[in-house]
């Protein structure tokens, strides 16, 4: 049985270059690539994006490695669903020559369906793997519309397959929306964490953030 990859080593080879110091370290590039929220659309049409979780992860990141150069590239288009993600995946991600990549687009693709969806998830993470660049794919962010309690929502189906998805290829898995439901369960309002109806606010974007960073506690 696969499973996702192991977060004690997955990244090893990254991190061993994010702690060279100069003259020996190099750039180490991340593209984050998915939908409005990567984009930085809080409230729609505001696009806040220096407390969108890329920019947030940026920082993160360079107090952790103070002497490395971190390009955090944002290839998001707000509206998008994977399978448009992934048509245009060889042109505008491939290039940048990514150490790593996230993949976040299951909040729109509940417009596409499971069957489109795993497909376009499948081939940029074939793509992305063929380039030995580590990948990282994140489960939805809240939806207001959504019942989190519920395993036949859409969300939830979504989020389900993509977990399997990080199994199958053994890649890194950001399970953010497994973190919103752990902040309801522990006394928190949803409410709290959203700008807008489909777009995590500030809050949000912070648990996102510690999501993927859990890839870095090497």
């Amino acid at each position: 049985m696969n499973k996702i990859a192991d977060k004690s080593s997955y990244l090893r080879n990254v991190h061993e270059i994010l702690k060279k110091e100069w003259p020996c370290n190099r750039t180490v590039n991340i593209v984050c690539h998915g939908h409005s929220v990567p984009s930085g659309y809080f409230k729609t049409p505001v696009v806040d994006t220096f407390n969108s979780y890329p920019h947030l992860l940026h920082r993160e990141l360079k107090v952790r490695y103070p002497d490395a150069v971190i390009n955090i590239i944002v290839t998001a288009i707000g509206g998008e669903s994977s399978d448009t993600g992934a048509e245009r995946f060889e042109q505008d991600v491939l290039p940048y020559r990514p150490d790593i990549v996230t993949i976040d687009y299951a909040l729109n693709d509940r417009n596409i369906g499971l069957e489109k969806a795993c497909s376009s998830w499948s081939l940029m993470i074939e793509r992305a793997l063929s380039k030995d660049i580590k990948v990282i794919l994140l489960t939805p962010t809240a939806d207001l519309r959504s019942n989190l309690d519920d395993q036949d929502d859409l969300l939830n189906k979504h989020a389900k397959q993509i977990c399997d998805l990080a199994a199958k290829y053994q890649t890194g898995l950001a399970d953010n929306l497994s973190r919103f439901k752990r902040y309801i369960k522990n006394g928190g309002i949803l409410e709290d964490l959203m700008s807008h109806v489909n777009h995590p606010n500030r809050e949000g974007h912070e648990l996102v953030t510690k999501e993927i960073l859990e890839w870095f506690n090497l």
